[in-house]
Protein backbone atom coordinates (compact mmCIF):
# COMPACT_ATOMS: atom_id res chain seq x y z
CA UNK A 1 0.00 0.00 0.00
CA UNK A 2 0.96 3.53 -0.95
CA UNK A 3 2.46 5.94 1.83
CA UNK A 4 -0.13 8.26 1.66
CA UNK A 5 1.90 10.68 3.67
CA UNK A 6 4.46 10.90 0.91
CA UNK A 7 1.93 11.07 -2.25
CA UNK A 8 1.49 14.80 -3.02
CA UNK A 9 -1.49 13.60 -5.33
CA UNK A 10 -3.41 12.19 -2.40
CA UNK A 11 -6.39 13.67 -0.62
CA UNK A 12 -7.73 11.67 2.09
CA UNK A 13 -10.81 9.54 0.63
CA UNK A 14 -12.83 6.76 2.83
CA UNK A 15 -11.23 3.64 1.86
CA UNK A 16 -8.25 4.35 0.42
CA UNK A 17 -6.01 3.54 3.16
CA UNK A 18 -4.77 6.75 4.99
CA UNK A 19 -3.21 5.14 8.82
CA UNK A 20 -5.96 4.98 11.10
CA UNK A 21 -9.31 6.10 8.87
CA UNK A 22 -11.98 4.02 9.33
CA UNK A 23 -14.69 5.01 6.84
CA UNK A 24 -15.06 3.45 4.24
CA UNK A 25 -17.17 4.55 0.93
CA UNK A 26 -20.22 3.00 2.56
CA UNK A 27 -20.21 5.06 5.59
CA UNK A 28 -23.39 7.22 5.65
CA UNK A 29 -22.48 11.05 5.14
CA UNK A 30 -24.44 13.86 7.45
CA UNK A 31 -25.64 16.44 5.24
CA UNK A 32 -27.82 18.81 7.63
CA UNK A 33 -27.67 19.36 11.25
CA UNK A 34 -30.70 16.83 10.88
CA UNK A 35 -28.88 14.27 9.72
CA UNK A 36 -26.06 14.65 11.84
CA UNK A 37 -28.25 14.06 15.11
CA UNK A 38 -29.73 11.29 13.74
CA UNK A 39 -26.32 9.39 12.59
CA UNK A 40 -24.77 10.45 16.15
CA UNK A 41 -27.81 8.82 17.68
CA UNK A 42 -27.53 5.44 15.93
CA UNK A 43 -23.90 4.94 16.02
CA UNK A 44 -22.84 2.10 18.90
CA UNK A 45 -20.00 1.79 19.00
CA UNK A 46 -16.88 4.46 19.00
CA UNK A 47 -13.42 3.21 16.59
CA UNK A 48 -14.87 0.19 14.48
CA UNK A 49 -14.56 0.47 10.67
CA UNK A 50 -17.49 1.32 8.22
CA UNK A 51 -20.14 3.23 10.34
CA UNK A 52 -19.01 3.37 13.80
CA UNK A 53 -19.26 7.15 15.17
CA UNK A 54 -15.30 7.87 14.31
CA UNK A 55 -16.22 7.05 11.10
CA UNK A 56 -19.66 9.11 10.25
CA UNK A 57 -17.51 12.39 12.04
CA UNK A 58 -14.63 11.69 9.15
CA UNK A 59 -17.10 12.08 6.37
CA UNK A 60 -19.42 14.78 7.75
CA UNK A 61 -20.45 17.49 5.30
CA UNK A 62 -22.85 19.52 7.67
CA UNK A 63 -21.54 23.17 7.69
CA UNK A 64 -21.18 24.41 3.92
CA UNK A 65 -18.67 27.21 4.91
CA UNK A 66 -16.55 24.67 6.90
CA UNK A 67 -16.15 22.25 4.22
CA UNK A 68 -15.32 24.68 1.63
CA UNK A 69 -12.25 26.17 4.10
CA UNK A 70 -10.75 22.43 5.36
CA UNK A 71 -10.79 21.62 1.60
CA UNK A 72 -9.31 24.81 -0.15
CA UNK A 73 -7.07 24.23 2.63
CA UNK A 74 -6.37 20.38 1.74
CA UNK A 75 -5.81 21.71 -1.98
CA UNK A 76 -3.76 24.79 -1.74
CA UNK A 77 -1.56 23.96 1.57
CA UNK A 78 1.33 25.39 3.13
CA UNK A 79 4.32 25.91 1.22
CA UNK A 80 6.11 23.78 4.49
CA UNK A 81 4.12 20.84 3.68
CA UNK A 82 3.11 21.27 -0.14
CA UNK A 83 4.79 17.62 -0.71
CA UNK A 84 2.23 15.90 1.75
CA UNK A 85 -1.60 15.24 1.37
CA UNK A 86 -3.71 16.86 3.50
CA UNK A 87 -6.56 15.15 5.03
CA UNK A 88 -9.05 17.88 4.93
CA UNK A 89 -12.13 16.04 6.70
CA UNK A 90 -13.43 16.39 10.09
CA UNK A 91 -11.02 15.33 12.70
CA UNK A 92 -12.80 12.84 14.76
CA UNK A 93 -12.02 11.94 18.35
CA UNK A 94 -8.88 9.76 19.02
CA UNK A 95 -7.58 7.76 21.76
CA UNK A 96 -8.56 5.19 24.23
CA UNK A 97 -12.23 3.98 23.38
CA UNK A 98 -12.43 2.91 26.96
CA UNK A 99 -11.49 6.29 27.98
CA UNK A 100 -11.19 7.47 31.82
CA UNK A 101 -9.83 10.67 31.15
CA UNK A 102 -11.38 13.38 27.69
CA UNK A 103 -9.52 15.87 26.74
CA UNK A 104 -11.87 19.08 25.06
CA UNK A 105 -10.16 21.39 22.28
CA UNK A 106 -11.84 23.69 20.12
CA UNK A 107 -11.44 22.77 16.87
CA UNK A 108 -8.61 20.85 14.44
CA UNK A 109 -6.04 23.19 13.19
CA UNK A 110 -5.83 24.18 9.14
CA UNK A 111 -2.23 23.10 8.72
CA UNK A 112 -2.39 20.19 11.79
CA UNK A 113 -5.39 18.21 12.37
CA UNK A 114 -6.69 19.39 9.16
CA UNK A 115 -3.76 18.13 7.36
CA UNK A 116 -2.65 14.64 9.74
CA UNK A 117 -6.03 13.50 10.13
CA UNK A 118 -5.35 13.26 14.04
CA UNK A 119 -6.59 16.09 16.37
CA UNK A 120 -4.10 18.07 18.05
CA UNK A 121 -1.42 16.76 15.40
CA UNK A 122 1.01 18.46 13.43
CA UNK A 123 1.05 22.04 14.56
CA UNK A 124 2.71 23.68 17.96
CA UNK A 125 -0.18 23.18 20.24
CA UNK A 126 0.00 19.52 19.59
CA UNK A 127 3.39 19.77 20.55
CA UNK A 128 2.71 20.67 23.70
CA UNK A 129 0.08 18.73 24.64
CA UNK A 130 1.96 15.62 23.87
CA UNK A 131 4.99 16.14 25.20
CA UNK A 132 2.51 17.17 28.66
CA UNK A 133 0.71 13.81 28.53
CA UNK A 134 4.05 11.91 28.18
CA UNK A 135 5.13 13.33 31.07
CA UNK A 136 1.99 12.68 32.90
CA UNK A 137 2.29 9.01 32.13
CA UNK A 138 -0.94 9.75 29.97
CA UNK A 139 1.13 8.99 26.55
CA UNK A 140 3.40 6.35 25.01
CA UNK A 141 5.66 8.99 23.24
CA UNK A 142 6.11 12.42 23.47
CA UNK A 143 5.27 13.61 20.09
CA UNK A 144 2.21 13.06 17.81
CA UNK A 145 3.43 13.60 14.30
CA UNK A 146 1.28 11.75 11.88
CA UNK A 147 -1.32 8.84 11.76
CA UNK A 148 -0.52 5.51 12.19
CA UNK A 149 3.31 6.84 13.79
CA UNK A 150 2.70 4.69 16.62
CA UNK A 151 1.17 7.28 19.12
CA UNK A 152 -0.61 5.85 21.75
CA UNK A 153 -3.05 7.37 24.48
CA UNK A 154 -3.58 5.93 27.96
CA UNK A 155 -7.02 6.10 29.25
CA UNK A 156 -6.91 9.18 27.08
CA UNK A 157 -9.17 10.29 24.47
CA UNK A 158 -8.97 13.81 22.52
CA UNK A 159 -11.98 15.29 20.94
CA UNK A 160 -12.86 19.14 19.74
CA UNK A 161 -15.90 20.92 20.10
CA UNK A 162 -15.75 21.45 16.28
CA UNK A 163 -14.88 18.61 14.29
CA UNK A 164 -13.78 20.59 11.22
CA UNK A 165 -11.03 23.76 10.85
CA UNK A 166 -12.69 26.86 11.06
CA UNK A 167 -11.51 29.89 9.30
CA UNK A 168 -9.12 32.21 11.48
CA UNK A 169 -9.49 29.80 13.67
CA UNK A 170 -13.20 30.69 15.17
CA UNK A 171 -16.66 28.54 13.97
CA UNK A 172 -19.40 30.10 14.32
CA UNK A 173 -22.26 29.40 16.81
CA UNK A 174 -24.39 27.85 14.51
CA UNK A 175 -21.40 25.54 13.51
CA UNK A 176 -20.50 25.01 16.99
CA UNK A 177 -23.83 23.60 18.20
CA UNK A 178 -24.78 21.40 14.37
CA UNK A 179 -21.53 19.83 16.08
CA UNK A 180 -22.72 19.01 19.27
CA UNK A 181 -24.43 16.00 18.64
CA UNK A 182 -21.29 14.20 17.85
CA UNK A 183 -19.23 15.44 20.92
CA UNK A 184 -22.48 14.01 22.78
CA UNK A 185 -22.33 10.95 21.90
CA UNK A 186 -19.43 10.34 22.15
CA UNK A 187 -19.39 10.89 25.64
CA UNK A 188 -22.20 8.91 25.79
CA UNK A 189 -20.47 6.48 24.46
CA UNK A 190 -17.71 6.41 27.29
CA UNK A 191 -20.28 6.78 29.81
CA UNK A 192 -19.16 3.77 31.49
CA UNK A 193 -15.55 4.38 32.30
CA UNK A 194 -15.42 8.48 31.98
CA UNK A 195 -14.47 9.80 34.95
CA UNK A 196 -12.52 13.46 34.50
CA UNK A 197 -12.90 15.75 31.71
CA UNK A 198 -10.17 18.38 30.60
CA UNK A 199 -11.32 21.33 28.89
CA UNK A 200 -8.55 23.60 26.29
CA UNK A 201 -9.78 27.14 26.84
CA UNK A 202 -13.45 28.97 27.02
CA UNK A 203 -14.81 27.49 23.98
CA UNK A 204 -14.56 24.50 24.84
CA UNK A 205 -15.63 24.83 28.25
CA UNK A 206 -19.05 26.79 26.67
CA UNK A 207 -19.86 24.04 24.15
CA UNK A 208 -19.36 21.12 26.81
CA UNK A 209 -21.75 22.28 29.57
CA UNK A 210 -24.99 22.02 27.29
CA UNK A 211 -24.10 18.42 26.04
CA UNK A 212 -23.42 17.19 30.17
CA UNK A 213 -26.60 18.63 30.71
CA UNK A 214 -28.47 17.36 28.70
CA UNK A 215 -26.62 13.52 29.75
CA UNK A 216 -28.05 14.37 32.95
CA UNK A 217 -25.49 16.38 34.90
CA UNK A 218 -26.47 18.89 37.31
CA UNK A 219 -24.78 22.12 36.52
CA UNK A 220 -24.39 24.86 39.24
CA UNK A 221 -26.29 28.03 38.93
CA UNK A 222 -24.81 30.15 37.67
CA UNK A 223 -22.72 28.07 35.57
CA UNK A 224 -19.07 27.39 36.66
CA UNK A 225 -16.67 29.72 34.48
CA UNK A 226 -13.83 28.64 32.74
CA UNK A 227 -10.58 29.23 34.77
CA UNK A 228 -7.30 27.57 34.14
CA UNK A 229 -7.48 25.30 37.15
CA UNK A 230 -11.20 25.57 37.87
CA UNK A 231 -12.34 21.67 38.66
CA UNK A 232 -16.05 21.18 39.16
CA UNK A 233 -17.64 18.01 40.29
CA UNK A 234 -20.61 17.11 38.63
CA UNK A 235 -23.30 14.42 39.73
CA UNK A 236 -26.18 12.48 37.51
CA UNK A 237 -29.25 11.54 38.50
CA UNK A 238 -27.72 8.18 39.08
CA UNK A 239 -25.44 9.35 41.65
CA UNK A 240 -22.01 9.12 39.32
CA UNK A 241 -20.02 11.91 39.29
CA UNK A 242 -17.41 13.64 36.69
CA UNK A 243 -14.51 15.98 37.63
CA UNK A 244 -14.72 18.55 35.18
CA UNK A 245 -11.07 20.72 34.94
CA UNK A 246 -9.84 23.55 33.17
CA UNK A 247 -6.62 24.45 31.29
CA UNK A 248 -5.71 27.39 28.97
CA UNK A 249 -5.11 26.48 25.77
CA UNK A 250 -1.69 25.50 24.43
CA UNK A 251 -1.90 27.61 21.47
CA UNK A 252 1.19 29.46 20.34
CA UNK A 253 -0.17 33.10 21.78
CA UNK A 254 -0.72 31.17 25.46
CA UNK A 255 2.78 29.73 25.73
CA UNK A 256 4.80 32.39 23.40
CA UNK A 257 3.50 34.56 26.26
CA UNK A 258 4.09 32.60 29.08
CA UNK A 259 0.25 32.96 30.04
CA UNK A 260 0.62 28.97 29.78
CA UNK A 261 3.37 27.62 31.40
CA UNK A 262 4.94 23.81 30.61
CA UNK A 263 4.43 23.13 35.15
CA UNK A 264 0.74 24.98 34.78
CA UNK A 265 -0.39 21.97 32.11
CA UNK A 266 1.60 19.29 34.51
CA UNK A 267 -0.68 20.43 37.23
CA UNK A 268 -3.76 20.00 35.69
CA UNK A 269 -3.09 16.68 33.56
CA UNK A 270 -1.10 15.61 36.87
CA UNK A 271 -4.04 16.06 38.71
CA UNK A 272 -6.62 14.66 35.98
CA UNK A 273 -4.31 11.46 35.68
CA UNK A 274 -4.68 11.04 39.76
CA UNK A 275 -8.82 11.80 39.71
CA UNK A 276 -8.70 9.15 36.61
CA UNK A 277 -7.46 6.29 38.59
CA UNK A 278 -3.90 6.06 36.92
CA UNK A 279 -3.03 5.15 33.23
CA UNK A 280 -2.96 2.52 31.33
Amino acid sequence: MPDLRRDARVIATPGTGWPDDVARPSTPVAASAEEVRRLAAASSDLDSVGASLTAKVSVCRACPRLVEWRESVARVKRRAFADEPYWGRPVPGWGDPAARLLIVGLAPAAHGGNRTGRIFTGDRSGDWLFAALHRAGLAALPTSTHAGDGQRLLGVRVVAAVRCAPPANKPTTEERDTCRPWLAREISLLDTTLRVVVVLGAFGWQALLPVLADAGYAIPRPSPRFGHGASVELEDGSGKTLRLLGCYHPSQQNTFTGKLTESMIDDVLGLAARLAGGVG
